[in-house]
């Protein structure tokens, strides 16, 4: 199976929430196998979300983390989509079969 090469906006998401969880997991003082081992993810899992090799990991993943974490989908949600100053915009992406 071929993976489809992300487009941009959807890179940047990736590395929005990478960053996000990162931050998060460094201030709970918790180390990576800490929180994968409570998450119910590998530790590998976590780091590859973290480095942004994974741009789009499974929801429950991100689910799992959140909790975790203490961060509500919500807030990740918001945090990944909405840009800082200077980010290019995010814009959705067309379901398939529509046309942009």
């Amino acid at each position: 199976m071929s993976r489809r090469r992300l487009d941009p906006a959807a890179q940047l998401r990736g590395q929005r929430l990478a960053s996000r969880l990162t931050q998060a997991r460094r201030a709970s003082g918790r180390s990576a196998e800490a929180i994968a081992r409570s998450a119910g993810i590998s530790v590998e899992t976590l780091r590859s979300i973290e480095k942004g090799r994974t741009a789009t990991p499974e929801f429950f993943t991100v689910a799992a983390l959140a909790s975790e974490l203490g961060l509500s989908l919500d807030e990740l949600y918001s945090h990944v989509r909405h840009s800082a100053p200077g980010d290019p915009p995010v814009t959705r992406d067309p379901s398939p079969g529509t046309a942009s």
